[in-house]
């Protein structure tokens, strides 16, 4: 397989997509097109979401505790 059809992959949706097989599959192909500083920079992304998340919830646990 190509580079280019493993590109035209990925831009086109597919209903396989919402499959358990078909988002594997997906997955694969993002890791093959992707480049290390494009992944990097996503888990930099994802972790200052968890942080923010994880901040969010404790904020709301402590309002919940004052109540």
């Amino acid at each position: 397989m190509t580079r280019e059809e493993i590109l035209e992959l990925c831009k086109t949706p597919d209903w396989r997509w919402g499959t358990f097989e078909g988002a594997e599959l997906h997955t694969l192909l993002l890791g093959l097109t992707t480049t290390f500083r494009e992944k990097l920079e996503w888990l930099e992304e994802s972790e200052t979401m968890i942080l923010e998340m994880r901040a969010k919830q404790k904020k709301l646990l402590k309002k919940t505790k004052k109540r």
